[in-house]
């Protein structure tokens, strides 16, 4: 683990695995740092800003009873968002996986997934948890527009563009969830540590 100062007011935490992120975003959340502003998760990082300078000193204080091998639950809401399996790669993801379209549906709706962080657009989340058989790479070529609540997969993630945007990921289908909303309060319908699963649309 690296502790590195981000300007005067933020510390940057490096780590080696999302588990890992998880587990030092919820040892800073319980420790109840004075100052914070945001703890911002991400793939192998998580940055912590305050409103004052950074206590660098107590960050890393805390961080040293972290026990990085401890994988915390995720402790957010539990969030259902229904999907009109109709993508465009769903043919494609079940050939690659061996499977049939029904299989994969099922698959993907059997699964609890969690928000590990958000980024890309706003609103975008991305998911883990997907079955290892739908652990597919991103497509060869993106395409110029995704549509606003394509579901997708790539790597180890799933997830939903919040609007439309270019994009790579496999689109197994869409859902009619508004995932963003900047009149909404919060505005963006998932947040790091939700809890979240697929169930097929009526």
């Amino acid at each position: 683990m690296r502790v590195l100062p981000y300007g005067d007011r933020a510390v940057l935490i490096e780590v080696d695995t999302l588990d890992q992120v998880r587990a030092v975003h919820s040892g800073l959340l319980g420790a109840k740092l004075g100052g914070v502003v945001d703890l911002v998760p991400a793939a192998r990082t998580v940055l912590v800003t305050f409103s004052r300078p950074a206590p660098t000193c107590q960050v890393r204080s805390i961080l040293e009873s972290v026990d990085l091998t401890a994988v915390p639950a995720a402790a957010g809401r539990e969030l259902v968002i229904p999907v009109h399996y109709d993508g465009p790669d769903l043919d494609l993801v079940a050939r690659t996986a061996g499977l049939s379209t029904a299989e994969v549906i099922e698959l993907h709706t059997s699964a609890g997934y969690s928000v590990a962080f958000t980024g890309f657009a706003p609103g975008f989340g991305y998911l883990t948890g997907l079955p290892a058989p739908l652990r597919q790479s991103r497509l060869d070529s993106p395409r110029a527009t995704v549509p606003s609540g394509a579901v997708g997969i790539a790597g180890e993630f799933t997830g939903v563009y919040p609007k439309s945007s270019p994009g790579g990921w496999r689109l197994l289908g869409h859902t009619e969830l508004t995932m963003f909303d900047a009149r909404r309060d919060p505005a963006a319908l998932l947040a790091p540590g939700d809890r979240v699963r697929f169930e097929v649309a009526s």
